[in-house]
């Protein structure tokens, strides 16, 4: 008799082990769920929150920098101000950056009409983008709003040859071409008195705001040669 009743006990043991395994997920399952929901919204997921003040958006010269970089991509383009970057910045003179390795867009070549090298749109993203606290998609098409947002003076999209101005004479053509931008908000840039950039502070909802400690040019006057 107590060989049956071990017996019973054995099976409906056994019964129940099995109820339990076929009604809870194994950890190797639930594993394998995250995994998957994580991968498929890590790349639009937003960085972390930065603590940061303004936006500076920097519009590079392209023929200068074309003058060295020949080969470069966009400089098939012949163009004149292309977009460098969207920066995040402080005002006490600092920048973040380097802000985590998220990854970048699922789909660089989105914003090609900005960024023609996909290299420097991957930079421009692990540097500044990340500091950002925008997903990749969301700052990408925040950078197209600001670059769009500013006009280009007629004076410099024309050029034929090389002209010489004084850089408070170049950001003035940009308040004339762009009403809403004060003065106070452009930065110039230049490297042995030739135009490198022009640069317009924002703030995070891309309202024009002072600038806070960036360097302008210092020449007395600014070399730009045309587009090549």
């Amino acid at each position: 008799m107590k060989t049956v009743q071990s017996l019973a006990l054995t099976a409906l043991l056994a019964l129940t082990i099995t109820a339990c395994k076929s009604t809870q997920p194994s950890p190797q399952a639930t594993s394998q769920h995250t995994y998957s929901a994580a991968s498929s919204t890590e790349e639009t997921a937003p960085t972390s929150q930065q603590n940061f003040d303004y936006y500076l958006l920097n519009l590079s010269w392209s023929p200068e920098f074309c003058y060295s970089h020949p080969n470069a991509v966009e400089c098939s383009q012949h163009a004149t101000f292309v977009l460098h970057g969207l920066w995040p910045q402080n005002t006490s003179g600092g920048y973040p950056q380097d802000c985590s390795d998220a990854p970048g867009p699922r789909n660089p070549s989105q914003y090609s009409d900005i960024y023609p090298d996909p290299g420097l749109l991957q930079h421009e993203w692990r540097t500044h983008g990340t500091c950002s606290g925008l997903a990749p998609d969301a700052f990408f098409s925040l950078a197209r709003q600001a670059v769009h947002s500013v006009a280009i003076p007629a004076e410099l999209t024309s050029l034929d040859h090389q002209i010489s101005m004084p850089p408070a004479d170049i950001l003035n053509l940009f308040t004339q071409a762009n009403p809403s931008i004060p003065a106070s908000s452009l930065v110039l840039s230049c490297g042995h008195n030739f135009l490198t950039a022009v640069e317009v502070c924002f703030s995070k909802s891309l309202q024009p705001i002072a600038c806070g400690p960036v360097r302008s040019c210092r020449a007395n006057t600014v070399r730009i040669p045309p587009p090549r």
